[in-house]
């Protein structure tokens, strides 16, 4: 089996964390997004991994190489985004037997994707509790009997999760028909197959597409989540570490510091001293908590600074971020309602009580700084000492 991962978009409504990076490539846990849809892959037995890649491709290419845990990585380029069945063409030439498609934006439970690899021709599906909103598949037994795109009247509340073991002779039924929307639909793919062939239906125990800022926190949490308690840093004698945290080699918790798991310090991180760290936290490589901060549920890309004295709740940080000491960030309406966010352009409910801000690579806040909550910072974006900055930037 052969794995076709597609990672070819350039993640607009995840805008701005993906401004230079692609969507796949922003970081989850100990690694890039991408790489837990690909180990996933090969856990569940793929001999060959293709990557159809496109925005910012060289950066997909430096990270995984030609071999990637031994094995044989492939790439394909399309140039043009044109929707899931023509990404899964552009990978045409390496598939010379049955494969499977995964998207590499996506976080699959294990078992699942096992029992995918091992059933095919098979589907994934998620039940949901509104399905009209989805694709949805229609079952008979054991067998898919057909997908419908958001129906009036679902036939079933599975939803399509967009993973998918093919036959080999579904390389044939690649060219599919443009869609309404102006794309070429791996789903039409998936009727031809379910009409000549026995498709089984694989039920996701745990699925996350991650589309929208908040999403990539969600990311976090899961998968930080599963870590096991290793330190292998610098921790000061001082220092009080408690659950399940990582300190990788090289990072560095100086004195007086308190981190709650689940928490990744990563190499050449520091915090501290007198820092204080909790919920699902990632400090990633070369970021630093200054003096007295406090970081809850948040994720700091690599290179990004906090200063001393500040505050950062349910937020994400892009690389090279620095706020200046006292900077202090607002996570929870008075009201309690739904933290809203900017998506393309249109306020949207993240479903969220609490949320930050999203912070683009190299932002940069005066000292004393207040940012309100649901927050989209620009890259590069500035504010003065003492500033609330209560709109978009």
């Amino acid at each position: 089996m052969k794995a076709v991962i597609l990672a070819a978009g350039e993640g607009t409504r995840i805008r701005p964390l993906s401004h230079a990076l692609p969507k796949p490539m922003l970081p989850v846990a100990d690694r890039p997004l991408l790489g837990h849809t690909v180990d996933t892959a090969i856990d569940a037995g793929a001999e060959e991994i293709v990557l159809v890649i496109g925005y910012e491709a060289d950066t997909v290419r430096s990270h995984f190489g030609e071999t990637y845990r031994g094995v044989p990585i492939h790439y394909a380029v399309q140039e043009e985004q044109r929707g899931t069945a023509h990404a899964v063409n552009t990978a045409r030439e390496h598939l010379d037997g049955p494969f499977a498609v995964l998207n590499g934006d996506n976080l699959y439970d294990q078992a699942a994707v096992d029992q995918l690899f091992a059933r095919c021709p098979a589907v994934c599906a998620i039940e949901v509790e509104e399905p009209q909103h989805y694709g949805v598949l229609s079952t008979s037994g054991e067998r898919v009997t057909g997908i419908v795109e958001k129906p009036a009247d679902p036939p079933t509340n599975l939803a399509n999760a967009g993973a998918y073991a093919f036959p080999a002779a579904a390389t044939e039924w690649l060219e599919v028909a443009e869609s309404e929307r102006g794309e070429y639909e791996i789903t039409d793919v998936l009727a031809t197959v379910i009409e000549e062939y026995d498709v089984s239906p694989v039920i996701l125990e745990r699925w996350l597409d991650v589309g929208r800022p908040w999403e990539l926190l969600e990311a976090n949490e899961w998968k930080l989540g599963e870590l096991e308690r290793r330190i292998d840093g610098s921790v000061h004698e001082d220092a009080v570490i408690e659950g399940d945290v990582v300190v990788e080699d090289g990072a560095t918790v100086r004195a007086g510091v308190v981190i709650e798991g689940p928490a990744l310090i990563r190499e050449g991180a520091t915090v501290g001293p007198n820092a204080y760290v909790r919920g699902a936290t990632l400090v990633d490589a070369g970021a630093k908590v200054g003096h007295a901060v406090e970081v809850k549920n948040s994720v700091l890309s690599a290179g990004a600074t906090i200063g001393h004295l500040s505050y950062v709740g349910d937020s994400v940080l892009g690389r090279d971020v620095n706020f200046g000491a006292g900077t202090t960030v607002a996570n929870l309406r008075h009201d309690d309602d739904d933290i809203r966010f900017t998506v393309k352009g249109e306020r949207v409910s993240t479903g969220r009580r609490k949320l930050g801000v999203v912070a683009g690579d190299e932002t940069k806040t005066g000292i004393n700084t207040s940012l309100t909550p649901g927050l989209k910072l620009s890259p590069g974006a500035t504010s003065h000492p003492g500033e609330t900055v209560d709109r978009d930037r």
